[in-house]
């Protein structure tokens, strides 16, 4: 990372986002890094190094990574914070800005697939309308038009995240 490449309103922009107050009182003592079970099971995660790099600067890297979704939102890092920051919800802030950049993550263009397609996440076909009908239920229609409408759409057969 280039000293120019730096954003130095960066933090800030982070700060004034919903949650993200956090990130001015957090001085990197790793406490955050050191219980997270999601770097236990990735190395490549780690809490205090996203946010160094947020505090940096360094905009483009923080909002495009694909670390930053990993998070399983458990709150180890806020319980064992000497400063009390809930590195959560900031990484959740750092979220909604990468995701209003653009940077949504991967899984959200399946999701928009399944629901322009589907109306719903899950396809429920002929085998599960009567799983329902056994159980008095009134059976289940694709309805892809209200998440259509929903986002306002009129291009309902692309199926494509607007």
């Amino acid at each position: 990372m280039r000293l120019n490449d730096c954003d130095p309103e960066f933090k800030h922009e982070i700060a004034a986002t919903p949650g993200g107050a956090g990130i001015k009182a957090c001085f990197a003592c790793a406490g955050c890094s050191a219980r997270c079970p999601v770097g236990g099971q990735r190395p490549d995660y780690d809490p205090r190094r996203i946010i160094r790099l947020a505090l940096m600067g360094a905009r483009e890297q923080v909002l495009a990574s694909p670390l930053i979704w990993l998070c399983s939102s458990c709150y180890t890092c806020q319980e064992v914070c000497p400063q009390g920051v809930n590195f959560t919800e900031v990484l959740t802030a750092i979220k909604n800005l990468a995701a209003k950049a653009g940077q949504a993550p991967p899984s959200s263009k399946v999701i928009a697939r399944q629901l322009a397609a589907h109306g719903r996440l899950l396809e429920v076909g002929e085998f599960e309308n009567e799983k329902r009908a056994e159980l008095g239920l009134p059976p289940v229609g694709e309805c892809p038009g209200d998440y259509q409408a929903i986002l306002g759409r009129s291009d309902a057969g692309e199926g494509e995240a607007a």
